[in-house]
């Protein structure tokens, strides 16, 4: 089995945190957002992941390739690494990865988590994964049969056609019919907004007469910005804190007259002092805090925060915060004093 994850994209509604790091190695309850992806789908497939392959932007640089590497190799697999470098589309990003692209494979998007417990449907064509929500007309939905088939993919429908969303995640049981599909929409230059769409290769296979399924998942998190992605946190850390498979908290942090209330991810070497963390607060490792109080917040690695009453906020990391703002968003080696 393989998975394959476009990334190219660094996430421009998420800056300043991606201007030194792409969106899918920001780190949710300690973990960068593709590696719970990836771990999180290996888990449903319950099969052997022979090899994991990303498709990168070509600024992202020789150390990120590395980090996702050492992510493939956690799970036994293969790393291979491909450039896209134009932003063309998720069709186009997931032909850079066409050496790739052969038998069962799923495709997901490194902008999005998800919690899920169903058994996936191997004989079907593809599966897609989708939630069903509330305001389907801000979507792409699915569109079933009385045979829970998937017959029409629709994006954000002005009327009611469904309630499934899909949510960028696609099992295929051979992914190369895909790739030949989506080399006729490049060949025919079948263009949406100047990109090609992953939509269209699809239809191509359907219209061929190939089956889809719908993969119905619990819970779909987002990390598209600041706001979400700090929501995105505070329910991974529930999540986490309520399996108990992960220790959240790290045995050698320094805690001075200080409280945490969980859940709450702390890496290695933190120190608090006369401060509150919690609930719902993920911080990096080697991070310093002082008299502080902080609730529902993301701060990343190698910090230094003292007199902060924080909430819903996202700090970078090696940034320096010293004030009494509440919901701020600060990125890398940032100070605010």
């Amino acid at each position: 089995m393989r998975i394959i994850v476009p990334m190219a994209g660094r996430g421009s509604r998420l800056r300043p945190h991606t201007l030194t790091v792409p969106k899918p190695l920001i780190p949710i309850a300690g973990k960068p957002i593709v590696q719970r992806l990836v771990e999180d789908i290996a888990q449903v497939l319950d099969a052997p992941i022979d090899e994991i392959a990303f498709v990168i932007g070509k600024d992202f640089g020789l150390e990120i390739e590395e980090k996702l590497k050492q992510i493939a190799q956690n799970l036994g697999a293969k790393a291979s690494i491909y450039i896209q470098d134009q932003p063309l589309g998720t069709g186009h990003a997931i032909m850079c990865a066409q050496d790739s692209l052969s038998g069962p494979a799923v495709i997901a998007y490194a902008d999005t988590l998800f919690k899920a417990d169903f058994t996936l449907d191997k004989e079907a064509d593809s599966v897609i994964w989708v939630k069903q929500v509330e305001n389907p007309e801000a979507y792409g939905v699915v569109k079933l049969n009385d045979k829970n088939e998937i017959t029409d993919l629709v994006e954000k429908p002005k009327d009611k056609v469904s309630d499934l969303a899909v949510i960028g995640i696609y099992y295929f049981k051979d992914v190369s019919v895909l790739k030949n599909q989506l080399q006729l929409v490049l060949d025919e230059k079948l263009m949406r907004g100047g990109e090609y769409q992953i939509n269209d290769g699809i239809e191509k296979m359907k219209q061929k007469g190939l089956v889809f399924k719908p993969g119905k998942v619990d819970e779909w998190m987002d990390c598209g910005n600041k706001t979400v992605t700090v929501a995105t946190n505070k329910r991974m850390l529930n999540f986490l804190h309520q399996e108990e498979k992960e220790q959240l908290v790290s045995d050698d942090i320094i805690l001075e007259q200080s409280t945490i209330i969980p859940p709450c991810y702390i890496g290695k070497g933190v120190k608090l002092v006369n401060t509150t963390v919690g609930p719902n607060v993920s911080i990096g490792e080697g991070c310093s805090i002082e008299n502080s109080q902080i609730k529902n917040s993301l701060i990343q690695t190698h910090s230094n925060i003292r007199n902060a009453q924080l909430d819903e906020a996202m700090i970078g990391n090696h940034a320096t915060f010293d004030g009494k703002f509440t919901k701020i968003s600060i990125g890398d080696y940032s100070s605010l004093d």
